[in-house]
């Protein structure tokens, strides 16, 4: 008999009656637990044999595991041969999305059919079992279908800005994330064509969504200069939401192959990190114009904005149903971008427009930007020719107002040719009103009113359009130019500069941006660092600039013939058109006859700088002239 403690156990040897008659049984013939030892020389209970040797013999016989590995193979191939003919094809992403949930749902189907037909006709499926199955699987496809990771969205996610996927972190300073409610940032999407000319239908779909959400009044919508500031730089979502501090971010990409565009979506919510909505439309290219108003409309309803009929109305508002009329405005919008852009670059852009008027001419928006570029055209051009384009400028922002009444945008390029180009003070301020009435989320109208109503004279709220700009636009220098230059003509100097160095910061190349800082400087009796910034050969300043500054700074340093020679060198470059800078120049000189008379001279060449003349600080010293108050007076400004 084989006892606890038998100096035999573990030697290898078995008696033999224990051997034959296998595990010890007790009266009823049941196996009885017997007491071994494990390798590490511990003792336990067990049973013997083990289920898993029962298991295990079982699993090898019905091959499960080689039904699973064929299986696996089988979806690895089928993926990609239909991912391969999607791509070839142009199939809807709908179509891989089904394939990919159908196998992934197929995958334990391999061990179960595996484990019942492994071995010909071993056992049937019962109809519990049947059910059983079905409910799983159909309950498996409902969650993966719902899944917040659409496949359409692998392929962007390849481009992309990369997102992370936990929360947003708060900052070093430790103050969390708080954005504004119901803001949002339209990133660049994304161009999947292969084909680098054609980033200005992706970029332009971008900027349309920006434009058409930026028309809702209780959406706070980034502009574009700095939603595509973050393009091709490697940046992601939470530090992009953070810079322009905004809660949601709309990115995705586009796809153009002939007459078909597929347009892929996302929105993202900043906050948490979580996707919001995404879709993938696949339209023809006659579409376009539809799809754009369903994803604005679909994003605006995602952020829960209230669509009113007429909120809806102004998605679509100066736009076209002419799908070709759209692509070549597409184009000019291209060729032009910021404020500094050739004069060939200019033409082309205009020549464009053309393309998109004469395929239709009721689009409200070609005509808008027709004018702007018109009028920009016609300080490049000699007087003869600038005339006839700022009329032309004047009719097309007139017609544009005509075509579309509720078209902010319009409305301040209306206001800016009226004021800049024909001085009129009146009309112009009652487009500036009714542009800020309809486009309040509009980066471009708030500057425009900025920077006019300064001019009028209206300080406080034109303050107030400035800081709204910088609030919409915080990564574009016009828009902190535009602040610093409202804040020079109020005299609020010290904030002036704040707001010039910050748009530097920015944009450290601009030659306007300096001409603006040393005129600030010698206004505000900074004569040494006016010298300083136009001395220096490395700051970027255009020739006949730099002359203007050292006329002014030589004066003030008592080297007049310096002074003097500096002068009659602007004078040599820009002959009459240079009319009201002689006029400020003589005027910090303390020559007020030469000041008056060529403020004469401009008022008679109908200048533009002349528009500004109400507020002029390098003015000052003659605004008690008698011939100078006459001229005001003659200018028709508004009270």
């Amino acid at each position: 008999m084989n006892e606890i403690g038998d100096p035999r156990e573990g030697t290898g040897h078995k008696p033999a009656e224990a051997a034959a008659k296998g595990p010890l049984q007790n009266g009823s013939g049941k196996a009885v637990p017997t007491i071994c030892e494990t390798s590490a020389g511990q003792v336990t209970h067990g049973t013997e044999p083990s289920w898993w040797n029962g298991v295990w013999p079982r699993i090898k016989e019905h091959k499960i595991a080689q039904w699973t590995a064929a299986y696996a193979a089988f979806a690895f191939v089928a993926l990609h041969v239909t991912s391969l003919l999607s791509d070839a094809l142009e199939w809807p992403h709908a179509v891989l999305r089904a394939v990919t949930l159908l196998l992934i749902i197929g995958l334990p189907m391999a061990p179960i059919l595996a484990w019942y037909h492994g071995v010909r006709a071993l056992r049937r499926v019962s109809i519990p079992e049947v059910i059983l199955i079905t409910l799983l699987l159909v309950i498996a496809g409902a969650l993966l279908w719902r899944s917040p990771r659409r496949a359409a969205e692998t392929e962007l996610a390849r481009t992309a800005v990369p997102l992370s996927a936990a929360p947003v972190k708060p900052d070093s300073t430790g103050a969390a994330f708080s954005p504004p409610a119901h803001s949002i940032a339209v990133l660049p999407f994304v161009n999947m064509s292969g084909d680098a000319k054609q980033d200005y239908f992706s970029d332009g779909i971008s900027e349309e969504l920006l434009n058409a959400l930026s028309r809702l009044n209780d959406l706070q919508v980034v502009a574009r200069t700095s939603s595509f500031a973050f393009k091709g730089k490697d940046v992601d979502v939470p530090t992009i939401a953070r810079k322009l501090n905004v809660g949601a971010v709309l990115e995705g990409s586009v796809r153009r192959a002939g007459n078909t565009v597929r347009i892929t979506a996302q929105l993202i919510n900043t906050v948490t990190g979580f996707h919001l909505w995404s879709e993938t439309y696949d339209r023809p290219f006659s579409d376009i114009l539809k799809v754009q108003t369903e994803v604005a409309t679909a994003v605006a309803r995602q952020l829960e904005i209230k669509l009113a009929g007429n909120e809806s109305a102004k998605i679509a508002v100066g736009g076209t149903r002419n799908s070709d009329a759209f692509d070549a405005y597409l184009r000019a919008q291209q060729l032009y971008q910021g404020d500094t852009f050739g004069l060939a670059a200019l033409r082309e852009a205009l020549a464009a427009l053309d393309q998109a008027i004469a395929l239709d001419p009721d689009y409200a928006a070609a005509h808008a930007l027709r004018a702007y570029l018109l009028e920009n055209l016609s300080y490049r051009s000699n007087p003869n020719i600038a005339k006839g384009l700022r009329e032309q400028a004047l009719a097309s922002a007139e017609h544009a107002v005509a075509l579309a009444p509720d078209f902010g945008d319009a409305h301040a390029v209306l206001a800016h040719v009226r004021i800049a180009t024909f001085q009129d003070f009146v009309g112009g301020a009652a487009e500036l009103d009714r542009a800020l009435a309809l486009a309040p989320g509009s980066a471009y109208v708030e500057r425009i009113v900025a920077f006019y109503t300064a001019v009028l004279g209206h300080f406080e709220p034109a303050l107030i359009a400035a800081q709204r700009a910088v609030s919409l636009d915080p990564q574009n220098s016009v828009a902190y130019r535009t602040q610093g230059l409202t804040l020079f003509i109020a005299r609020r100097y010290g904030e002036a500069l704040a707001a010039f160095q910050h748009a530097q910061a920015l944009d450290p190349s601009s030659p306007y941006l300096n001409l603006l800082l040393l005129q600030l400087l010698v206004a505000s009796g900074q004569t040494a660092k006016a010298g300083q910034l136009c001395e220096a050969p490395a700051t970027p300043m255009h020739e006949n600039d730099r002359h203007f500054c050292l006329a002014l700074v030589y004066h003030a340093l008592g080297r007049q013939p310096d002074a003097e020679h500096e002068l009659e060198q602007l004078k040599t470059l820009d002959g009459d058109a240079g009319a009201m800078d002689y006029a400020e120049v003589y005027a910090q000189w303390g020559n007020a006859v030469s000041a008056l008379q060529w403020l004469t001279k401009e008022e008679q060449l109908r200048g533009p700088e002349l528009s500004g003349l109400k507020v002029d600080p390098l003015l000052d010293p003659i605004r008690n002239e008698p011939q100078f108050k006459a001229l005001l007076a003659r200018m028709n400004f508004p009270p």
